[in-house]
């Protein structure tokens, strides 16, 4: 039979999942110009729970600021983040009960603790600074952050009674590296994709078509697509590594796999908004990708320090 997940594991698993959810709903919130939707923070329209009708503004806001969808839309997205800070600080008084001794365990949950409410602080930043462009993309940055130690964690959780032995390890260390070394790739990639990102709806606000916006863009463009390149031949790279010389860890091969899955999505996804169509539904699927494609490469890198061989 298999063993059945401990309380730590289930929790950790639960709030690395829903906070994924949250960068999706961010995306979604981002492409459907959401963002200012509450034009206040950590209030929304002056009051905790919005107005129904504009008729119900309090004083000081103007009517023309009152859009009920995106108003909804940004309020739900502030309460999943809510949610998410309550299961993070739920995920370390567990790690804490059970896994204080154990380093890779509790500290990475205590960061992402401090980090959460770090991010919390930065959306309202974004609000305050009107969506500039570079608060948003550290918003981006830190949620990315906090996923990843939540992985890191989650996944020391299943291997801290039986990691790897050593020399093990070692065997596998070209692997490690190789995939530390696109984690970081992966990251300027994304990052690189924030700006274009950008670009484009500063392109759309001044009245640009969506067909025309990626154009005045510039160099972000080009060096997000070289990046995309770059990204692409790591991949196969460490797929090269896994299927010559660790063909029999299936979990590796699987892992692999799926990283390689995603790239192509995301190549594709990135073709399709470049020369097809740009809509606010690609793009979200485009930035969901980038952040599950970076979680893949984060749990191959974990597997190849601490997985037992199998």
């Amino acid at each position: 039979m298999p063993r059945r997940l401990t309380s730590f594991q289930t929790l950790a698993l639960w709030t690395t999942g829903t906070t994924y959810f949250l960068i999706l709903v961010g995306g979604l919130v981002r492409a459907s110009g959401a963002g200012l939707g509450c034009p206040d923070w950590p209030r929304c329209f002056g009051t905790w729970v919005p107005p129904l009708t504009a008729a119900d503004l309090p004083a000081g806001f103007e009517v023309s600021q009152f859009n009920p969808v995106l108003m909804w839309t940004e309020y739900l997205n502030r309460l999943l983040g809510v949610t998410v800070g309550f299961l993070i600080f739920a995920t370390l008084i567990s790690a804490w009960r059970s896994h204080r001794r154990t380093s890779r365990i509790f500290w990475p949950t205590l960061a992402a603790f401090f980090l959460v409410g770090f991010e919390g602080w930065l959306g309202g930043v974004v609000v305050q600074q009107e969506l500039a462009a570079w608060i948003v993309t550290v918003h981006l940055l830190v949620a990315l952050v906090i996923v990843s130690l939540l992985l890191y964690a989650t996944v020391y959780a299943f291997f801290a009674a039986g990691a790897a032995l050593p020399a093990h390890g070692r065997l596998r260390r070209p692997l490690a590296w190789s995939t530390l070394g696109l984690i970081v790739l992966t990251t300027v990639q994304v990052t690189l994709g924030a700006q274009v990102r950008e670009g484009v709806d500063r392109a759309l606000d001044a009245g640009a078509t969506r067909f025309d916006a990626l154009a005045t863009v510039g160099s972000y463009d080009t060096w997000h697509r070289d990046a995309a390149v770059a990204v692409l031949a790591g991949t196969l790279l460490i797929l090269w590594l896994v299927q010559t010389r660790h063909r029999h860890e299936r979990t590796l091969v699987t892992t692999a796999r799926l990283t390689a899955a995603l790239v192509a999505v995301q190549i594709c996804l990135g073709l399709t908004m470049a020369y097809l169509t740009l809509t606010p539904a690609a793009q979200v699927a485009h930035l969901s990708g980038s952040s599950l494609l970076l979680g893949s490469e984060t749990v191959l890198f974990l597997l190849a320090r601490w997985l037992p061989s199998e």
